[in-house]
């Protein structure tokens, strides 16, 4: 049971739930009737979703071995497999390894296209531990590219047209999302030797650029939605009913943030939050609903 738990925690596998993004292509493209996508679509994308979070663990598991000095000053990091000693670096390069060769080769085997943009994610997030983590506002943008370009892997694989509005609102969340973290880690952690790049952010304008951020996600949501394009596109002028439950959602997690001062793992707010799973769980049966009965 500990091994399974230490395992769990190596590979990070709460974090797997970032890779969720892989699936937006499909649901839209699933709501667009010209498309005709079956049930092997979306197993492509599961399995595109499952190579990106083998691709990601790899990428940890390198992260954790370079960061194990500075995650022994942090009070949750430090716990930890390859910082508390637990996971010696042979075995911690073995498991990298091994994630790196079934991710990438089955994403060889689903699409050539999955592969390149996998390696390009790879070759991202090498220059990210290696030396972009340690400007301010740039590892933020990494970080958001990330989830781009996990957006475009999922069109890629079942050979389908993404919205630019759609790519554009994966940057712009996920830079909320970072920019939430920074703040947190900024009010709680600057000064410890946690994170390089901590010392040179401001947190006045860490609140500004969430709230930019915040409401820019909101406004290109909501003009995709009601855009005459994705009207004729989807058949359905009602898209933007969901807007509230994007509302909410920002609100939500503003209100985590600022007042409970939670910022610091969105993935597992993600999991934890009822209110934002509830909202979650409305958000993607009103997109049910708006498709069957349009």
């Amino acid at each position: 049971m500990k091994m399974n738990s230490m395992l769990f925690q190596l590979l990070r596998v709460k974090h797997w739930t970032k890779n969720a993004v892989v699936f937006a292509a499909f649901l839209f493209a699933w709501g667009d009737r010209s498309q005709g996508l079956t049930g092997w679509e979306f197993w492509k994308v599961c399995l595109a979703a499952l190579a990106f979070s083998l691709v990601s663990s790899a990428v940890y598991i390198l992260n954790d071995l370079k960061d194990a000095p500075r995650d022994r000053l942090h009070p949750i990091k430090k716990n930890r497999p390859i910082a508390a000693g637990r996971v010696g670096l042979f075995p911690a390069l073995l498991m990298a390894g091994i994630l790196l060769l079934f991710g990438l080769g089955g994403a060889w085997r689903l699409s050539p296209g999955l592969f390149y943009i996998l390696s390009g994610y790879l070759g991202l997030q090498a220059a990210y531990t290696l030396r972009l983590k340690r400007i301010p506002l740039v590892d933020v943008l990494v970080i958001a590219l990330g989830f781009v370009l996990r957006a475009l892997a999922g069109a890629v694989v079942i050979q389908v047209p993404i919205s630019p509005w759609l790519l554009l609102c994966a940057l712009l969340l996920a830079l909320f999302l970072g920019l939430c973290k920074r703040r947190h880690e900024k009010i709680n952690l600057a000064g410890m030797g946690t994170r390089i790049s901590l010392d040179a952010y401001d947190e006045r304008l860490l609140d500004m650029l969430i709230s930019v951020t915040a409401a820019s996600s909101l406004v290109c949501y909501s003009i995709y939605t009601l855009w005459p394009d994705t009207v004729e596109k989807f058949g359905t002028p009602w898209l933007g009913a969901t807007i509230p439950f994007v509302i909410f959602g920002l609100f939500r997690y503003m209100d985590l943030v600022y007042r409970q001062d939670k910022g610091d793992r969105p993935e597992h707010i993600l999991l934890t939050d009822l209110p934002l799973l509830a909202d979650l769980a409305l958000y993607g049966g009103t997109i049910l609903l708006i498709f069957l009965f349009r």
